[in-house]
């Protein structure tokens, strides 16, 4: 009976991550600038299409409108997982592709953001344990040095760290192949994040990175 589950199984676990990819390639920031100014941000500043390269771009005005897309689609796709996979392993996993979707995005010819809004909504979504030390730490050194990307690259650092923490003591109850499953997936999308921000990791070691400023207006 279970041989004849396993194919099922399996494409229900596809079925998962195909959704949470195209929902990660519903990228804010190139939605809003092509709805709001019949433009594609990546064609401005840092060439990324991310909250902070748009903020840049084109201003406050409708940054609310790439916060909100970035976040509700991990929300919507961790949600999903816990819902149709379990806890904790179906939000690892969904956050995961969510994150590869924002990133390399079919849409718009895989050339995406760096997964920080959906990566962060997905920590707060996992546990606020790890959202607390992750958006504790991105919000500290944000302010404390006005680099967004050292906020970021430490507060993806800290993800498996505290997955390991949080789920080590609990491996025995949610089982030893969820926790492992859950914390390779953690290392991985903290790996795609520094993969991501590579750039600007080689500009603060050289001290040429740029740093936040408000738009005066």
């Amino acid at each position: 009976m279970l041989e004849m589950l396993m194919p099922l199984l399996y494409a229900l676990w596809f079925a998962m991550a195909l959704v949470g990819y195209l929902l990660g390639c519903v990228n804010g920031a190139l939605l809003t600038s092509k709805v709001f100014y019949h433009d594609d941000v990546r064609k401005h500043g840092s060439g990324n299409a991310g909250l902070t390269n748009f903020y840049r771009t084109y201003g406050a005005k409708y940054a609310w409108c790439v916060i909100a897309v970035d976040l509700a689609k991990a929300a919507v796709a961790v949600a999903l997982g816990a819902w149709v996979i379990g806890d904790p392993h179906g939000k690892y996993f969904m956050g995961f592709w969510v994150v590869v979707g924002h990133m390399f995005p079919a849409f718009y010819k895989f050339k995406g953001g760096k997964g920080i809004l959906c990566s962060g909504m997905t920590l707060i979504m996992i546990d606020w344990r790890i959202a607390l030390v992750g958006w504790g730490l991105f919000a500290l050194l944000w302010a404390a040095t006005k680099y967004v990307s050292l906020g970021s690259v430490c507060a993806a650092v800290s993800f498996p760290i505290m997955t390991w923490a949080v789920y080590h003591a609990q491996r025995e109850s949610i089982g030893y192949d969820v926790f492992t499953f859950c914390f390779v997936l953690s290392l991985l999308m903290a790996g795609l994040v520094l993969w991501a921000h590579r750039g600007n990791i080689k500009r603060l070691l050289n001290g040429t990175e740029s740093k936040f400023q408000w738009h005066k207006e």
